[in-house]
């Protein structure tokens, strides 16, 4: 591919201040000019300027030029390749994970430690994504990440940099704020489905996982399920934790953290509607293997043919540069010392 000027971009562009000293390297270089002793100035000044005279500032010139390229190389030109992109066979899958206040119940163990149910489920949502007990990963699936607490938020679009998306999922906590501690189940779902629609797999999926009750929003989770059915997306809908009793952390007068016991109420008849008016499958999940088994089910799922477009292949140019400099400074040795050499 032939890149255009207005392509060209430099990997480390303060290098190109190097090219600044381009006229001291000039200046330095043609600094002592060639001295013979006459009896008289008269003769030489009226004597016409050979050809050597006038070239004499050439091997200066070429140093100058020779620096710089030297400059334009150690700055990194480059085009990127926009013809790269990724070809996998995957499906289309968006997260709606709940962050509401009820998800730092402490019911889950892992490795012998209570966790909180959304530690639980990060933990086990990063297998699913790029391997382990959940499964061998998810390199060719498209996966994006939705969250909701009293208010719903996409915070990473369909992707196959799952990097980048695990790095998003590190940083999700329990909304702490209790005007952002509801659980807007609907919103939430609606959210993932709308991400699905311009999605071009053949098997599109919505993973939503809740430990509660829609209890805020103005869309109702069932209306949610009607709109994903009608675009063909299945929605797998997950219950973490149970009904009854769960240890809640609070925060005591002596600023110390405690566990209490605290009601916790989750509305499995929504969730399996949702999951049957979808075509998808309800999952009560009390502990990490339960939700290493849904995450199971979803391989037997249907896959197409995804293409991601990516630009992060460049074509390096510095090459040439770094040659012209050699050849420039090969050049003005040459010519420095043999055709117009000075006398010192």
């Amino acid at each position: 591919m032939t890149a255009s000027l207005t392509a060209w971009e430099f990997r480390d562009p303060l290098f190109l201040l190097a090219g600044l000293a381009a006229p001291l390297v000039y200046f330095l270089a043609n600094r002592l000019p060639a001295r013979i002793t006459y009896a008289s100035l008269a003769l030489p000044d009226r004597a016409p300027a050979a050809l050597r005279v006038r070239l004499a500032p050439l091997p200066a010139g070429l140093l100058a030029l020779a620096t710089l390229a030297l400059a334009i190389a150690l700055a990194g030109p480059r085009t990127g390749d926009e013809t790269t992109e990724i070809q996998r066979e995957g499906i289309a899958i968006v997260m709606a994970l709940d962050r509401s206040g009820s998800m730092d119940a402490r019911d889950f163990v892992a490795a012998d430690y209570s966790v909180s149910r959304l530690q639980a489920l990060k933990g086990i949502f990063r297998e699913f994504v790029s391997g382990g007990e959940a499964g061998p990963g998810r390199p060719d699936d498209l996966i994006g990440l939705v969250v909701f607490g009293t208010y719903a938020d996409g915070v990473c679009p369909l992707t196959l940099d799952h990097g980048n998306l695990l790095h998003i999922l590190d940083r999700i906590e329990v909304a702490r704020e209790r005007s952002e501690s509801a659980t807007a189940v609907g919103e939430g779902l609606g959210l993932a489905v709308e991400r699905l629609l311009d999605a071009e797999a053949r098997s599109r999926v919505v993973i939503l996982l809740t430990d509660g009750v829609n209890n805020a929003g103005e869309l109702d989770p069932l209306q949610a399920a009607e709109l994903a059915a009608e675009h063909g997306i299945k929605v797998y809908t997950i219950g973490a934790g149970g009904n009854g009793y769960a240890p809640v952390p609070v925060t005591g007068s002596d600023g110390r953290q405690y566990l209490r016991r605290a009601l916790v109420e989750m509305d499995e008849k929504t969730l399996r509607e949702i999951a049957r008016r979808t075509g998808g499958a309800y999952f009560h999940a009390q502990d990490a293997k339960g939700l290493t088994e849904t995450y199971r089910a979803i391989d037997r799922l249907e896959r197409t043919k995804i293409t991601e477009s990516r630009y992060l292949r460049y074509r390096e140019h510095y090459a040439g540069f770094a040659l012209a400099a050699l050849v420039l400074i090969a050049l003005a040795g040459l010519t420095a010392g043999t055709l117009l050499r000075r006398l010192p």
